[in-house]
């Protein structure tokens, strides 16, 4: 079964010209694991491409390192990054909330 992934803009360009091949996911209900089909959508479920995942894996956003942003958005501080995902979940994100790394490569 494919699970879908959405994204809000810019990233599905990004993601399009190979400059972001990862996401950061809290409360994964899809349970995402590593070779799953994955259609990429855009926020109004229309797809721009298809994916596989690659390697999933699970820490807190305090942990997040170098590692886990290789292809990921860059943010300008941790503010910025609580802040948006906590707009993205409508929940309040800290340094210990559940994220899962899923890296994915377009097919």
């Amino acid at each position: 079964m494919i699970k879908i992934l959405r994204f809000s803009e810019p990233l599905p360009e990004m993601i399009l010209k190979g400059k972001k091949n990862s996401t950061f996911r809290i409360n994964d209900e899809k349970n995402i694991k590593e070779g799953d089909e994955l259609s990429l959508c855009y926020n109004n479920d229309e797809e721009f491409a298809k994916a596989k995942a690659t390697e999933v894996n699970e820490t807190t956003f305090s942990k997040l390192g170098e590692k886990e942003f290789l292809g990921h958005e860059k943010f300008s501080s941790d503010k910025e990054m609580y802040d948006l995902y906590s707009r993205y979940y409508q929940m309040k994100v800290e340094p210990e909330t559940k994220v899962k790394i899923i890296c994915f490569k377009l097919v």
